[in-house]
């Protein structure tokens, strides 16, 4: 019996469900030609293949926006070698004051506040009665030394849900620190 590939693909989740044992059971009465098999694995390499070019996508249209604002304010930093050597969902950057100018869509997507909320705000918005006042103190001491730095806070999305945030910042700078950019991730 031949299949169709919308009906391969339920075959294949049905298949992947089974465990060894209920698998072993049926595999000699699933018959299907070698030409739908390869199909199938295209699709899965090609779907694999399109998740690594829609993220280096959004990297190279974040690096876009954030290398705007570096040749307008003149940064002396190499924002394609942050971005590309540190992990993030979320960027976000401020003026020397932690005013937030700019946030990326991974902002939206983490913490469920748009963009327009985000903007003219300060990262503390994102703070509530989860979050360690040492943590916060810690932070803006580490801000102060005007050196990259990694921290981890618990934030609170727009639903009042928390998670912890790894931060990882980094001052921005021309003849002085003039701005900072925090490359933000969730952790367990």
């Amino acid at each position: 019996m031949k299949y169709s590939i919308d009906k391969m693909k339920c075959l294949d989740m049905y298949v992947n469900s089974l465990s060894d044992d209920e698998y072993l059971k049926l595999k000699d009465r699933i018959h299907t030609s070698d030409e739908n098999i390869v199909n199938l694995v295209s699709l899965d390499l090609h779907l694999q293949n399109f998740n690594a070019l829609l993220q280096n996508a959004t990297i190279q249209n974040d690096l876009f926006s954030l290398n705007t604002f570096a040749k307008k304010l003149r940064w002396k930093n190499n924002i394609e070698k942050i971005l590309t050597n540190n992990s993030f969902e979320a960027l976000v950057l401020t003026d020397i004051n932690r005013t937030i100018l700019w946030v990326n869509d991974g902002f939206a997507t983490m913490t469920g506040f748009s963009k327009k909320d985000a903007i003219h705000n300060t990262p503390s918005f994102l703070q509530g009665s989860s979050t360690s006042k040492v943590t916060r103190a810690r932070i803006r001491e580490k801000l102060k030394m005007n050196q990259p730095f990694k921290e981890v806070i618990v934030n609170h999305r727009k639903d009042n849900t928390t998670y912890k945030c790894e931060l990882h910042i980094f001052p921005l700078y021309n003849e002085e620190t003039t701005h900072f950019l925090a490359l933000e991730r969730r952790i367990a």
